[in-house]
């Protein structure tokens, strides 16, 4: 535990790997909300904002918090790298508003919620094939698996694909960690990289598949998620490096948070067994249930902006120019918005956590979908079970970016 503010590291993903420094982030809100945060060089540091507010203030006024020059790493980048790895996340209206568009309609709780008997049906599949090991591994036998199905479904590409998928996702997004990365950034030199996604060679697997399904949609349209980016890319509203950086988005953040959501929400109700218990009496409450998970797991710890201009922020004078780095994690566990946020509390009500963001142009493009699948699964998983516990320790994934579970051994009866 960090005793002065000197002995706070949000940088060093060595310090997630164990668990999330949740004291850190208290100590911070309390005394140093918002506080200038050193990096090791070439980076300059930034501006950690750790209250519900500040954050809420941040992410609302994008004209003086921009994600054009980096929303997602705290890597500084320079013009080239910019504007041949920009996503849509590092945009601003009105072309963010643009991007969105392209695929707003398929991922709008209309567009998801006719897959819901789909999804429900796939969630059964995958608790009927892991279930009945008796002893297996949560991560990649459930939690894992309901996320990449359904993106190979609304990708129209084989199921078969979805190792492959998966395996590419967790090279590029953890990209800090040796078991899932060949080029951690933080370990050898990545600079050849420099102007990939996440510095990460793998990207260029990612766009290459991406061109040959894009291809395949031209000689036979198909009317899924691919074929409105390849739509889009003819009709001129993408350039190809925006169909590629488009679809490894995709790819990442529709496969990867969900899984970390689901793998965080039941460890916090195997540590939290009267939460299950409730939820086995009263199952009308998941849907519920699934927003404090959601809280709870944070799977996202930060994103970035940077400012465009001279702007005052709970009394610091930030400069145009300098990083603002938002800590979901953080607010997440405010208690001025969360009464006795370290409590799991399945009935919590209100919930307004930012897990998706706390609103405005960069809202979550995937929230519908992330709670219909979260909530399916526990739907389903819930009334199966008889007893579950840990088998083995909990390996958290190296980064500080994403709050990950890379493995998580159990035993289950069921009813």
């Amino acid at each position: 535990m960090a005793d002065t503010l000197g002995e706070i590291d949000l940088v060093n993903p060595d310090n997630y790997v164990d668990r999330v420094p949740l004291e850190w982030f208290d100590h911070l809100r309390e005394d140093h909300p918002v506080v200038w945060h050193p990096e090791p060089e070439p980076n300059r540091g930034f501006w950690a904002v750790t209250r519900y507010d500040d954050l809420t203030a941040v992410h609302m006024n994008w004209e003086t918090y921009s994600s054009e020059i980096g929303a997602v790493a705290l890597e500084e980048l320079d013009t080239e790298q910019l504007e041949i790895r920009r996503s849509m996340l590092e945009t601003d209206p009105p072309r963010h508003t643009e991007l969105r568009k392209i695929c707003s309609k398929r991922f709008s709780a209309r567009g998801v919620g006719k897959y819901e008997d789909w999804i429900r049906e796939v969630a059964r599949d995958v608790l009927d094939e892991a279930l009945p090991k008796g002893e297996f591994e949560f991560v990649s036998d459930i939690s894992r698996d309901l996320p990449i199905r359904f993106l190979c479904s609304i990708f129209t590409v084989p199921q078969e694909d979805a190792p492959q998928l998966i395996s590419w996702g967790d090279s590029m997004i953890a990209n800090q960690d040796p078991d899932l990365s060949a080029a951690v950034v933080d370990k050898v030199d990545t600079e050849e990289y420099r102007l990939l996604p996440f510095r990460s060679p793998t990207a260029l697997q990612v766009f290459a598949y991406a061109d040959r399904q894009r291809d395949m949609r031209l000689d036979e349209p198909a009317d899924d998620v691919i074929q409105a980016l390849t739509v889009a890319q003819s009709e001129g509203a993408l350039n190809e490096r925006e169909f590629h950086n488009y679809f490894a988005l995709l790819m990442i953040a529709g496969n990867e948070t969900t899984r970390h959501t689901i793998s965080h929400g039941m460890l916090a109700l195997m540590q939290h067994p009267e939460q299950l218990q409730l939820l086995r009496e009263e199952p009308e409450r998941i849907p519920a249930a699934t927003e404090e998970i959601l809280r709870w797991a944070t799977p996202v710890y930060h994103f970035r902006r940077t400012a465009t201009r001279d702007a005052e922020l709970r009394g610091q004078h930030i400069r145009a120019g300098d990083k603002v780095v938002t800590w979901y994690i953080s607010a997440n566990f405010d208690p001025e918005s969360f009464p006795d946020p370290r409590a799991f509390d399945v009935t919590r009500s209100p919930n307004d956590h930012v897990t998706f963001g706390p609103g405005g142009p960069h809202f979550c493009l995937g929230a519908h979908l992330a709670r219909l699948e979260t909530k399916i699964l526990f739907q389903e998983l819930i009334p199966r079970l008889e007893t579950i516990e840990l088998t083995g320790p909990v390996e958290r994934i190296r980064s500080n970016f994403v709050n990950g579970i890379k493995r998580m051994p159990v035993r289950v009866t069921t009813r």
